[in-house]
């Protein structure tokens, strides 16, 4: 178990109290605070960052800890309520040129739709003044929508080759759509810049299927990464009562919800689907038994500041209220640990920063942004 010494520390860069996780020690900064909801954060080549908030603002936070207004031009129709609302934020990785970034959100519907939402993804670029979102447009669109405040998934990362991929949760209520390929429902899916279907998507030849799927069987992925060495996609998602899981996610595989699973009904904890294992199922690379640690955000750590850290993965916890630090051997976790637990705050996303160091937003009406550096 990891420990962490807790202190007061107020926004601009303060310098909250050492820690320290066996051998490797470090310090927590409260890098800016007030934040309405924080869900997403990226790094601009200017070391200032974009954060989001749920209740559908996007804010740039400076090194320095200042915090802009909201940025205008954002979707108009953002669904905020429950576990939705303006979610996660990244970068084109050719944004020093074409000042490109994406969004996800949940999208009320319209129309015939009026009532349902879903998980969208905008497309629209910062203005040359970096005070305002332009040119803005949908690229991708979850279907079908569904009348649900829960489960959107909704974290972004772009592979190597500069497809996107949009993890999407299965909205709670519809948890058999995600064995479902013909929709969206619990699904990772990978587009192209523009919202097009990659050629060689897994089902992009199956008749039936919805072409933008890379995998299924999910219930509601918030951590996704690329392994650094791989390149290979890793996700992580949250399980019902127990069986929070992290997975090594490829092209065309089922992931196994609901037809197995390591969770149980909350409350009686009674059985799931079928078991924890079926052929033609993928079993996870980890998981949590109850009480359920509820993770979001993922990284690896590819830094030179905590050397011995370095390779590791790093998943926030919700109603955990921890970091987890995950040590890994191949495409096995040798060992898991918490940090930050004595602290009391939910870790919504953890981000590496251009200068090395561990970012984390913490999920509250007052949150923060933390850094985690060398004393």
């Amino acid at each position: 178990m990891g420990w962490a010494l807790s202190a007061c520390g107020g926004s601009g860069g303060a310098a909250q109290s050492p820690a320290g996780s066996g051998t490797v020690k470090f310090t927590v900064d409260t890098v800016a605070s007030g934040l309405a909801t924080p869900w997403g954060l990226a790094f601009m080549p200017d070391g200032r960052m974009l954060v989001t908030e749920r209740g559908g603002q996007l804010r740039i936070v400076t090194a320095a800890g200042a915090v802009s207004a909201p940025l205008p031009g954002l979707p108009s129709n953002i669904a905020v309520g429950g576990q939705g609302g303006l979610l996660d934020v990244a970068l084109d990785p050719n944004f020093a040129a074409n000042r490109r970034v994406y969004l996800s959100f949940s999208e009320a519907g319209t129309g015939a739709e009026n009532g349902t939402n879903g998980t969208s993804v905008w497309r629209a670029e910062l203005s040359p003044s970096g005070t305002a979102l332009v040119n803005g447009t949908v690229i991708f669109r979850q279907r079908p929508k569904v009348n649900s405040a829960q489960h959107f998934g909704s974290r972004l990362v772009f592979a190597r080759d500069g497809t996107l991929f949009v993890t999407l949760g299965d909205r709670g209520s519809r948890s058999t759509d995600a064995q479902d390929t013909s929709n969206h429902l619990g699904k990772v899916v990978r587009i192209r810049t523009d919202g097009t279907v990659p050629p060689d998507n897994p089902l992009v030849s199956t008749a039936g299927a919805a072409p933008e799927i890379w995998s299924w069987g999910h219930r509601n992925v918030q951590g996704a990464a690329l392994h650094p060495g791989t390149g290979v996609l890793w996700t992580h998602e949250h399980g019902p009562q127990g069986g929070d899981e992290l997975n090594i996610d490829l092209a065309g595989r089922n992931y196994g919800w609901p037809v197995i699973t390591y969770g149980c009904t909350y409350g009686l904890c009674s059985k799931i689907g079928e078991g924890t294992a079926k052929a033609g199922m993928e079993q996870p690379v980890s998981w949590w038994p109850k009480p359920s640690t509820a993770p979001s955000g993922l990284m690896f750590y590819t830094g030179e500041g905590f050397a011995p850290w370095k390779g590791n993965a790093f998943i926030g916890g919700l109603a955990g209220q921890v970091l987890w630090r995950l040590t890994l051997s191949g495409d096995k976790v040798a060992s898991r640990e918490t940090l930050l637990g004595d602290r009391g705050e939910r870790y919504r996303a953890v981000v590496q920063g251009p200068d090395g160091w561990i970012y984390l937003l913490t999920d509250d009406s007052n949150g923060k942004v933390l850094r985690l550096r060398a004393p």
